[in-house]
């Protein structure tokens, strides 16, 4: 079952598992937090927003710079260091700049490393077995995502809303995680490359990227727009009048679903074909925003968490296969960082229309909005399949 996951996936999968371990313990205490102390919904789109796009253009840069390099271990390094360090930060101050700061910092620390560990994860398998390579290292990642919102969970029971204890409760599993990465090795790459770190060049990856890539890449942002942070779903569940423990009890639902089906859905995806895998996560993800939308009955937003966590399952390993076979082997972290980066730009204005969308008219009218844009995603990706054959 697990012959094609080597040592150095394993240690990878270990180290996201612990990482994010440290990183979901907080983020559904997050905008449970900003709100006891102040701040809208739109404060908190705006700010993940920002965030996830100071962590997009990190991305690009170091994703080309990771290629540049031919290099993987020193990104992972810093990345994960960085975001360890900043977690505390956001716990231990209302000051919307220092939040902002903490968040931008963990965020910089993704970019930096996401480009170059999934380079990585793909010099650990070949084209016919990727999906299921990166399916394995979601189940492992997401299994850490439950992880840290129990212990969340647990201590929340003994402490109400006591959420700043919880910032530094992060920090063990997070170290844990930083000092695993110095058991990775990579493997030697004698391709010579250019390196450069000029700005300008590591930002324009799009002017040598296949067109296959650049048209593929250009649905998925399409379907960015509609994609907004999840921590919208979590106030949504928060609605529907039950406690904070349940809303983090739904968050680990979504994510046991994301956790025990990534790796099977990945290895099907391989033997039948990644474009329907993805299909079929977005019909799922265009009836479950429908249902946030429509109904406050706890039993039906909890069959939309466990959607949620379906969708999941059948997009992200297959989206980042279905990118890396587009591209030459020398551009893998090039192309996973210019997918992730440009796709925070959109999130940004994404979260924003959803943070006001929900303050204007309402939370029915936000998540009608991205299921609409999802379902033309949907007939898009089903055009191009039927094209392509």
């Amino acid at each position: 079952m697990f012959k094609h996951i080597t040592r150095t996936v394993w240690l990878l999968s270990l180290v996201s598992l612990l990482n994010d371990f440290s990183s979901e313990m907080l983020y559904p205490v997050i905008p449970l937090y900003l709100k006891q102390i102040g701040y809208t919904t739109i404060i908190i789109g705006i700010l993940e927003g920002v965030a996830e796009l100071i962590a997009g253009l990190s991305k690009i840069y170091m994703g080309r710079l990771s290629d540049s390099f031919q290099r993987r271990l020193p990104f992972i390094h810093v990345g994960y260091i960085l975001s360890i360090l900043s977690r505390p930060l956001v716990g231990f101050t209302s000051s919307l700049a220092l939040i902002f700061a903490g968040r931008s910092m963990d965020r910089i620390g993704k970019g930096i490393r996401t480009g170059a560990r999934d380079a990585l994860l793909a010099d650990e398998c070949n084209k016919e077995n990727r999906a299921e390579v990166f399916g394995f290292h979601r189940s492992m990642d997401t299994a850490g995502a439950i992880l840290g919102p129990l212990v969340a969970i647990i201590y929340l029971f003994f402490h109400p809303a006591d959420y700043r204890t919880i910032f530094v409760i992060t920090l063990a599993p997070g170290i844990l995680a930083g000092l695993c990465t110095f058991l990775l090795k990579e493997k030697k790459h004698d391709v010579v490359t250019e390196r450069s770190f000029s700005f300008r060049k590591n930002f324009s990856f799009y002017k040598e990227a296949p067109k296959s890539y650049m048209k593929f890449l250009g649905i998925l942002l399409l379907f960015g727009m509609a994609n907004s942070s999840d921590m919208f779903m979590l106030l949504r569940a928060k609605d529907t009048g039950i406690s904070e423990g349940h809303v983090i009890f739904l968050y680990i639902l979504f994510n046991l679903v994301y956790a025990l089906f990534s790796f099977p859905i990945g290895k099907l995806a391989d033997k039948y074909g990644r474009m329907k895998m993805l299909i079929i996560g977005l019909i799922i993800y265009t009836i479950t925003y429908l249902i946030f939308g429509y109904t406050q009955n706890i039993f039906m937003v909890s069959a939309a968490f466990v959607g949620y966590g379906l969708y999941y399952a059948f997009t992200q390993s297959t989206v980042k296969a279905l990118l890396l076979e587009r591209v030459d082997s020398t551009q893998k972290s090039s192309a996973i960082g210019f997918y992730e980066g440009i796709n925070s730009f959109i999130l940004l204005g994404s979260n924003a229309l959803a943070g006001f969308i929900w303050y204007r008219f309402g939370a029915a009218s936000m998540f009608t909005y991205s299921g609409v844009i999802s379902l033309i995603v949907l007939l898009m990706m089903i055009r191009q399949t039927k094209t392509s054959q």
